[in-house]
């Protein structure tokens, strides 16, 4: 699922609104400038790669990954919605999770303006606001 014509700027929140499959395996959130250029990719993994229950964050240069970086916390449940918040500056990526608690993760990119935002793996989009 791809938005269109949207634009997050550094100082803005963007709130997103999530429902997993009941069966997912895993999902993403890509915010970037388009499909080669992510700064941040958020991967919640409920059973993928052989990993269960793990956050991944990655960002995607020229087609190129970088280097993968891992959370153990997982506010997530297969089937239920959740919501989350996130801000940005030309440093960092800072991700408000379902439980209330904080992630963070490097804008390599640098920033502070991005128009491609999507949502890939088994989950859709119930809602999205930036303001």
């Amino acid at each position: 699922q791809k938005v269109k014509n949207m634009t997050f700027k550094e100082g803005q929140e963007f709130k997103v609104r999530i429902k997993p499959d009941g069966d997912s395996d895993s999902f993403a959130i890509n915010i970037g400038h388009d499909p080669e250029n992510i700064a941040m990719h958020f991967n919640p993994r409920f059973d993928c790669n052989g990993e269960t229950n793990t956050i991944v964050f990655n960002s995607l240069s020229g087609g190129h990954w970088g280097d993968e970086h891992r959370e153990g916390n997982f506010p997530f449940v297969r089937g239920e919605e959740c919501k989350f918040h996130i801000n940005f500056n030309n440093e960092q990526f800072y991700i408000k999770l379902p439980d209330g608690s904080m992630m963070n993760f490097p804008n390599r990119l640098g920033d502070v303006k991005y128009k491609y935002f999507n949502v890939s793996g088994a989950a859709r989009i119930v809602g999205i606001k930036i303001k």
